[in-house]
């Protein structure tokens, strides 16, 4: 079995211009993503695919590997992608690892490279349970349900399955939910043909690309797990993320 992570950096970021290389105690948050990215066994690879020559410099400088793609993607996936046709090298399996996540478990991307080679999935991804009830009803938390099998179902902004006739802050103890853990596992073949895919209407209803694939009949394979990174998406989350470390 043959891997690849792929970390996507675009410098353009609406509400965080610059991220990757925002500072954590001395280091560019892209640093961060790509050290903990290595620590994972399974990856015969790990490439930062990039937009901006800065970011590219960056990576370079601290010894990391990285590729210049195109500013025009639309999302990671596809840049992604591109990363993948320029990588000089035949992979079975490409993991796709958030650039603004620098506490990322590398165990995560092992569990990920597992799935994929040790079942029939072509897509995989991850979800942690909910504990707190506030996430059920927040928008920014996309929720997922599976069906007894461990593929996804549905991916949604929305509080998945509503609890009917249950009051708000009881349904998490009358129903498991759980929150998508934004990374995925392709297999190579199966992320060519994702980024020809045409934008559905679920997709453009949640503002969730892995709709696309679902609408499409593509299945999804869900791994649970119960660490769960932090994502850095404005300067405030840098500030809490910094506070932390």
């Amino acid at each position: 079995m043959s891997a690849i992570g792929i970390i996507p950096a675009r410098f353009a970021s609406t509400r965080f211009p610059g991220k990757p290389l925002a500072m954590i105690h001395g280091k560019p948050m892209i640093q961060w993503v790509y050290e903990r990215a290595i620590q994972a066994e399974r990856l015969s690879r790990v490439v930062v695919a990039t937009d901006d020559e800065r970011i590219l410099t960056a990576v370079c400088e601290f010894g990391g590997d990285a590729l210049m793609t195109r500013t025009e993607h639309q999302s990671g996936t596809d840049r992604c992608y591109e990363a993948l046709c320029k990588a000089g090298h035949s992979y079975d399996y490409v993991i796709n690892i958030q650039g603004d996540e620098p506490m990322i478990d590398p165990g995560q991307i092992n569990q990920l490279c597992s799935l994929l080679s040790e079942t029939q999935a072509k897509v995989a991804t991850l979800a942690r349970r909910i504990n707190d009830t506030a996430d059920i009803t927040n928008p920014n938390v996309v929720k997922i349900v599976m069906d007894s099998r461990g593929k996804a179902l549905y991916f949604s902004r929305s509080p998945v399955p509503y609890m009917r006739n249950v009051p708000v802050e009881e349904w998490n103890n009358h129903h498991k939910f759980y929150k998508h853990i934004g990374i995925y596992g392709f297999r190579a073949e199966t992320l060519r043909d994702i980024v020809t895919m045409q934008s559905g209407t679920l997709e453009k209803a949640e503002s969730l690309e892995q709709l696309r694939w679902l609408e499409h009949g593509t299945e999804i394979f869900v791994a649970l797990t119960n660490f769960e990174s932090i994502a850095v998406d404005t300067p405030e989350d840098l500030e809490k993320l910094i506070n932390i470390i």
